[in-house]
């Protein structure tokens, strides 16, 4: 029910009380207030008596009779609550009025939102698969116009991927684009890889390798960065987003700045450079890194990984790992002065290739 307010205003929140519905009954049956006979019958003081009649005249719900005998008429309770609900219903109106107004401001606020979600989109595309990779990276050689950084992981690269990356690179160089490019060390090994890079170092491109890399990417003119798609879908993902693209570059410099100059292993000497990488290993060993992560990150078949593996630990004569690590530290072999090979990620200790052209093949459309 209501509850008359002092402008006369009924506001809800008054419940009736057992005095109040007995003395409204009372009223309604005899027209009148007898308060020493209602109050003997329904168990009331007189003063409970008067002070419902009073409330119940408040909310409207009794009326004294105009010729002021003493009698009191019941109101029906519709009426009143019409009066009540009315201005209930009323207040509600205004605040669904203000609901719809502040819904509306929000909404094209929304829209304003959506608008920068897509253009914020526009500078991240992801490439569906390995034929729209390659018609994007040769959309994007064709309008290269300074610079062209790759970091191509992996020891082997397919003949014919090669190929069509020489066809392309000639034509950068041509055009005076400086072209430099990261392979892991193991592609010193390769003959395919060999001869790429004799051919386009001796028109200007500069190639180094690193026992690791950061993972395959190819930026042009430090603008437009392609990344392999993570879902292994053959895909890509072209980035302009200026910050991430400058990232990119980042990593790049720094991992070449610690890079070497390619040459092919035999004119290193193969003792040489199978010495260097057995030290590699042998770091990634005592990290606690697993064996298709290390061939991941080295760029080598996991059976190869685990043949140098096998020959390390025979030259220590451990027969653990933990027992490999003691005795390398024991003999110097961990060098402090060396870079320590970042702990395995989420991504490392789920991805277990079984050789090396499963670990780069789902990467390969991005070569």
């Amino acid at each position: 029910m209501g509850q008359q307010t002092g402008d006369g205003v009924l506001a809800t929140g008054h419940r009736l009380d057992a005095a109040e519905i007995a003395v409204y009954r009372w009223v309604a049956r005899h027209g009148r207030l007898a308060a020493p006979r209602l109050a003997q019958e329904e168990d009331l003081t007189e003063a409970q008596v008067h002070r419902a009649a009073e409330k119940l005249v408040d909310l409207g719900l009794v009326q004294p009779a105009p010729e002021e005998d003493g009698r009191l008429w019941a109101v029906d309770p519709h009426l009143a609550a019409a009066v009540v609900t009315g201005r209930l219903k009323e207040s509600i109106h205004q605040q669904q009025t203000q609901l719809r107004a502040v819904h509306d401001q929000f909404a094209r606020l929304a829209e304003y939102y959506g608008n920068g979600l897509e253009s914020a989109r526009a500078d991240l595309s992801t490439i569906p698969g390995p034929t729209e990779v390659r018609a994007a990276l040769n959309r994007a050689a064709d309008e290269c116009r300074e610079e062209l950084l790759s970091v191509q992981p992996g020891g082997a690269r397919r003949p014919e991927v090669l190929k069509e990356a020489l066809t392309r690179d000639t034509q950068l160089l041509r055009r005076g684009v400086a072209i430099r490019t990261l392979y892991h060390h193991t592609a010193r090994f390769n003959s395919p890889s060999q001869a790429y890079v004799a051919t386009v170092g001796a028109m200007g491109a500069e190639y180094r390798t690193a026992h690791q890399l950061f993972g395959r990417a190819i930026i042009f003119d430090r603008e437009l960065a392609f990344l392999p798609d993570h879902r292994g879908t053959w895909g890509a993902i072209a980035i302009r987003q200026p910050s991430v693209v400058r990232f990119l570059c980042d990593l790049f410099e720094q991992t070449w700045a610690l890079a070497q100059p390619f040459s092919d292993a035999a004119a290193d000497g193969l003792e040489s450079v199978s010495k260097d990488l057995d030290r590699t290993i042998l770091r990634l060993l005592a990290a606690g890194v697993k064996d298709e992560t290390i061939a991941r990150r080295l760029g080598m078949s996991l059976r190869t990984v685990r043949r140098h593996i096998a020959d390390i630990m025979q030259m220590l004569g451990a027969e653990s790992r933990f027992q490999a690590g003691v005795a390398a530290a024991a003999r110097g072999l961990l060098s402090p002065d060396e870079p320590r090979p970042h702990p395995p990620t989420a991504e490392d200790r789920n991805t277990a290739p079984e050789n090396a052209q499963e670990a780069t093949a789902p990467d390969e459309a991005v070569a």
